[in-house]
């Protein structure tokens, strides 16, 4: 074949450390799954086509290289003496019963999940086990909670609390399997909740995982929507959520930054309305099915350090255990309490340098604002997990409660209120970053690094 010659461009404000995907756009009749690429400073990458991106246009292909900027990447057919790696490993040997695969990419091993339907934390779709494999430690060892689940507009009061993770089983496939570069892509209907504008909506949420490397990208597509959530005009966007979990007593991750310095507010009022209302629920007794009173011997037991699922499960139209006339008043004074409640100036917006404690504030919970790079990190040991999307999320959630070691990262404002808009690209960086962690996020941003034909 021709060769071709490429010029790498990286904008990064600190040094090409390490290696990342680099995507190349090559002449559209180049079919090969497998071409070879060379650069100016002696690196080497097989390159991978991505068949779901290439068309009659363009054929994509993906390498994996530390880019410097400036080096030229010369694109040649793989030859008999060049070493083609193994990729990515697939073993079917998982410890969740509706995982689909285990995957070793060199980097992590991660476990990723069907899902069950069954409404429960364990029953959610995505990913259930996450770990480097240099660390060793499972930041999801229970299997009850997942990385990569959407929640709202349709997880909210409005809606009848319809939880896409533990509602629906999702459909898996592998699309794309090379050696630099496995993607799978999760499928599914959402259940109908109260909103008839919210009804038969389906979803794909598409997870790329590369070969030895600390990060990985995902991107969430649902069919198109307007409602209104907290009284605010909803149109397109959703609400990701990735939990971790460190058992009772201990965190996984124990601080919040964002790159930038951005306000937030602590505290959570809505929580507590919905809490008042189960109260309120189990003393009356009145329009409920028999559903209700699986919930009741739970909930009686002991209310205050009930788990938060049978809270909002109670209330759920998914779950049927309160009459809709009743469901529907319930739900409507909760949202009204809660509306209030954030617009009221009796938590004040701070904003901090510094990373934010979240565990010392009310509620072990606080609302961030607007961010398109965010991360959470431990004090102590440096553990970081990194996000970067490709459009700001316009508020979040973040939850880091030791009381039973449950930690959150979610794009939502107050009350649910989805933020981040469908179609934004995620890449979730994870390492012993600590401190340093803004120059491993410039390392990766989706727009550093460019490859374009190398003008003679």
């Amino acid at each position: 074949m021709t060769t071709y010659e490429y010029l790498i461009s990286n904008s990064s404000p600190v040094p090409a450390e390490k290696p990342q995907p680099v995507e190349l756009k090559l002449p559209a009749d180049l079919k090969q799954d497998l071409l070879w690429g060379d650069t100016s400073l002696g690196q080497s990458s097989v390159l991978q086509r991505v068949n779901g991106e290439s068309d009659g246009k363009e054929s994509v292909y993906v390498g994996i290289l530390v880019p410097h900027d400036g080096e030229v990447i010369t694109v040649r057919d793989a030859e008999s003496g060049d070493v083609i790696p193994e990729g990515i490993r697939i073993y079917d040997d998982t410890q969740e019963k509706d995982a689909v695969c285990r995957l070793d990419t060199g980097y992590f091993i991660i476990e990723m999940c069907r899902g069950t339907g069954m409404g429960e934390g364990a029953s959610k779709w995505g990913i259930r086990h996450f770990m480097a494999k240099a660390e060793n430690v499972d930041l999801l060892s229970s299997g009850n909670n997942a990385i990569g689940g959407f929640y709202g507009p349709f997880f909210t009061p409005e809606n009848g609390l319809i939880n896409p993770p533990e509602h629906v089983i999702a459909d898996v496939d592998l699309i794309e399997n090379g050696p630099n570069m496995s993607r799978y892509r999760l499928a599914g209907r959402i259940p109908d909740g109260l909103l008839p504008e919210l009804q038969g909506k389906r979803f794909t949420v598409t997870f790329t995982f590369y070969r030895d490397l600390d990060l990985f990208d995902r991107v969430y597509d649902v069919d198109h929507f307007e409602t209104e959530i907290d009284g605010r005009s909803v149109v397109d966007r959703i609400t990701v959520g990735d939990e971790f979990e460190g058992g009772e007593g201990e965190l996984v991750f124990d601080r919040f930054a964002s790159y930038n310095p951005i306000p937030y507010r602590s505290g959570d009022p809505y929580a507590g309305f919905l809490k008042d209302e189960v109260r309120s629920t189990l003393s009356d007794e009145t329009e409920v099915t028999e559903r209700f009173a699986f919930f009741k011997e739970l909930l009686d037991r002991d209310l205050e350090n009930a788990h938060w699922d049978l809270y909002w499960r109670l209330f759920s139209h998914w779950e049927n255990a309160i009459e809709p006339s009743a469901l529907n008043r319930r739900l409507g004074h909760v949202r009204s309490l809660a509306h209030r409640a954030s617009d009221l100036n009796d938590r004040p917006w701070v904003v901090s340098k510094d990373a934010i404690d979240v565990s010392a504030h009310e509620e072990q919970t606080v609302f961030p604002a607007s961010s398109s790079c965010t991360a959470e990190f431990d004090s102590r040991t440096g553990r970081c997990m990194i996000w970067l999307t490709t459009q700001s999320s316009g508020a979040f959630q973040i939850v880091q409660r030791p009381q039973s070691g449950w930690v959150n990262w979610g794009t939502n404002g107050e009350n649910e209120c989805p933020a981040l808009p469908i179609g934004t690209k995620i890449r979730t960086i994870y390492g012993p970053f600590g401190d340093r962690w803004r120059d491993r996020a410039d390392e990766s941003r989706f727009d550093g690094v460019r490859v374009a034909p190398r003008l003679s």
